[in-house]
C-alpha cells in the first residue's frame, strides 16, 4: 500500500500543477481512504466509471475529467450528490488531472496520440493564454488528407469527422491538440500547416479551415482524451507498486 497524499504530491510534482490556470481544480478532488493499493482509471468521472471502481474494489480513481467545473451549480445535488455518495461511502478517492495531464511531454494526451497516430512532434504552441498545449510535427510516412483520415479511424476506432479543405497533396506538416481545441485551428493556420487534428469541432470550424484551406480532423473528445490517464496510471503502478486498471466507458463524442 501507499499512503495517498505521497501518491498525490508525485502527481502533482510530476505534472507541475502550479503551472497551469484550468477550469477546474487539478490534484486530489475527493479524499476518500489515507492509503491506496489500487487505482483504476478512465478519461471522465461519470455515475458508470464510479460503479466500476467500485466493483473493482479501487482505492482511488484516477481521471482527466473530474468534478467542479468554473461555471457550474456547486450544489451536491441529483446526480452530483450520488457520484459523491459513491465515492465517499466506500472510501474511494478521486484524482483528477485536465490541462497539465494534456500538456505532459511523455504521459500527456498530446504525446500519446502522437505515438498511436504516427506523428513526430516538432513543437508547440498554442492561443496566448498559458502554456503550449497545441503540438505540430510530420507524420512517419507521406500521406494524403483522405489516408490519414483512414489512419484515424484504424487507431481510434472511430470515424473522424473530416473537413476536406486543403489541396490532395501529401501532408507536409500536422498539428493535434485533443479535446475540445477547435479553437486553435487559427494558430495553426498560421503556422502554414497541411492539418490540424483535435477532439471536437464547431460550427464555425468548417468555415475558418475551408477559407484557411487546411484539412481538419475532429476524432473526438473521449477518443482522442484515452491514453494520457493510462499512461499515468501505469506510471504509477510502477513507482509505488500498486494495482492499476484501465476502464474505458464508452462515448460517441
Amino acid at each position: 500500500m501507499t499512503a495517498l497524499l505521497e501518491l498525490v504530491g508525485y502527481c502533482d510534482r510530476l505534472l507541475e500543477v502550479e503551472r497551469f490556470q484550468d477550469y477546474c481544480p487539478n490534484g486530489l478532488q475527493v479524499e476518500g481512504g489515507a492509503e491506496v493499493s489500487r487505482i483504476v482509471s478512465g478519461v471522465t468521472a461519470s455515475q458508470a466509471l464510479i460503479d466500476a471502481a467500485l466493483a473493482q474494489q479501487a482505492d482511488l480513481l484516477l481521471v482527466h475529467h473530474g468534478f467542479f467545473w468554473k461555471g457550474e451549480d456547486p450544489c451536491l445535488t441529483g446526480i452530483k450528490q450520488r457520484r459523491m455518495r459513491t465515492l465517499l461511502e466506500n472510501g474511494i478517492s478521486l484524482l483528477a488531472y485536465h490541462l497539465p495531464l494534456d500538456a505532459h511531454p511523455e504521459l500527456g494526451n498530446n504525446a500519446r496520440l502522437a505515438q498511436h497516430l504516427g506523428l513526430q512532434e516538432e513543437g508547440r504552441f498554442g492561443d496566448g493564454h498559458g502554456p503550449e498545449l497545441a503540438c505540430h510535427g510530420r507524420l512517419d510516412e507521406a500521406l494524403d488528407a483522405a489516408q490519414l483520415a483512414q489512419r484515424i479511424h484504424q487507431v481510434l476506432g472511430r470515424e473522424a469527422q473530416w473537413i476536406a479543405a486543403g489541396s490532395d497533396a501529401p501532408l507536409q506538416r500536422v498539428g493535434w491538440c485533443t479535446g475540445a481545441a477547435q479553437s486553435y485551428l487559427e494558430a495553426a493556420a498560421r503556422l502554414g500547416l497541411d492539418a490540424f487534428i483535435s477532439g471536437e469541432i464547431s460550427e464555425s470550424t468548417v468555415h475558418i479551415a475551408r477559407e484557411y484551406g487546411l484539412h481538419y480532423y475532429a476524432a473526438g473528445h473521449h477518443a482522442t482524451e484515452r491514453y494520457g490517464v493510462q499512461a499515468l496510471g501505469q506510471q504509477l503502478a510502477r513507482q509505488f507498486g500498486i494495482e492499476h486498471t484501465f476502464i474505458d466507458i464508452d462515448n460517441p463524442v
